[in-house]
């Protein structure tokens, strides 16, 4: 479960956090969040962009030698995030090594310069069994992936000045759902897609964005659900809205049930039924979600 620590404790962290000089540093900025950063950021001489070779958070080593005393704000844009991969004994320890031990010694790090932390969190904490997910909701994560976010989620809820946004079926540059479709569509194949899962899609630059207005802000401190907005939708319903949009014809997906699925495809991870998060809080805070489909359109144009 989430803490929120709200009310004058918040500007009372945020005075702490300016003690320090004024810079932000974004960890992971060579990922699809990080890139969007870069994009949003762009020009901006008080945020260093720091990649993987640089500082990598699941190596104990390069953390210890890093120095964070010149940062108010850490934005850990880092992450495991390949939640098949994760169930592999190999993806297993990566994954701990980075979503857990290397968010908890960023905490540490974090806690030390006296900065303000912010860190983004996944649906696949929660089992979906909730038809929307409240930031209050209990981790119920049901494979190995989930569990490292929750593990993380837990060590930065320890943290005073700390932003968690939780997110969900992320699109952004590179590797990625829509991507695949997309790619299917050209291909003129067709592709078989589980229509029984259910959410929203979150384009890194909305989380980006989020991000963005929590700082800007001073939003009182705690966890955050963010995606796109609009009516949740299958992963059907997106492959079939991906081929309409790039003028291919979206009967050519075929719609498959997840035990069908699962069934045809062995050792990958369980996904949640339900992935759709409850908005209102950050919507209550001021924050607009961009509708789902219009950034989908927006992103294959």
């Amino acid at each position: 479960m989430s803490h929120d620590f709200a009310t004058s404790p918040v500007e009372s962290a945020w005075q702490q956090a300016t003690e320090t000089p004024e810079r932000t540093l974004v960890v992971g900025a060579g990922g699809q969040l990080g890139r969007a950063l870069q994009g949003l950021w762009l020009g901006r001489d008080d945020v260093d962009f720091i990649e993987r070779e640089v500082l990598d958070i699941g190596a104990h080593a390069s953390i210890e030698a890093f120095g964070f005393s010149p940062y108010s704000v850490i934005v850990n844009a880092a992450g495991y995030t390949d939640k098949d991969g994760a169930e592999s004994a190999e993806g297993r320890r990566e994954a701990w090594a980075v979503n857990a031990q290397g968010v908890a010694l960023l905490v540490s790090a974090a806690r030390e310069a006296g900065a303000v932390l912010v860190h983004v969190s996944s649906d696949y904490v929660f089992d979906g069994s909730e038809a929307f997910h409240t930031e209050e909701e209990g981790f119920a994560p049901l494979g190995v992936y989930g569990q490292t976010k929750a593990a993380g989620d837990a060590a930065v809820s320890t943290l005073a000045a700390h932003y968690i946004l939780r997110t969900s079926w992320v699109v952004g540059e590179g590797k990625n759902f829509v991507a695949t479709m997309r790619e299917h569509a050209r291909n003129g194949e067709s592709p078989s897609v589980v229509n029984d899962q259910f959410g929203r899609l979150t384009f890194t630059e909305e989380i980006a964005r989020a991000i963005d207005f929590v700082l800007r802000e001073h939003a009182p401190f705690g966890t955050y659900n963010v995606s796109n907005s609009g009516d949740p939708a299958s992963w059907f319903d997106i492959a079939q809205k991906v081929f309409e949009l790039t003028g291919h014809d979206p009967n050519m997906v075929q719609s498959v049930s997840s035990a069908e699925y699962l069934d045809a495809h062995k050792g990958i991870a369980l996904r949640p039924i339900n992935s759709a998060l409850d908005l209102s809080k950050i919507t209550e805070a001021g924050f607009r979600p961009r509708e789902q489909f219009e950034a989908l359109a927006a992103y294959l144009a």
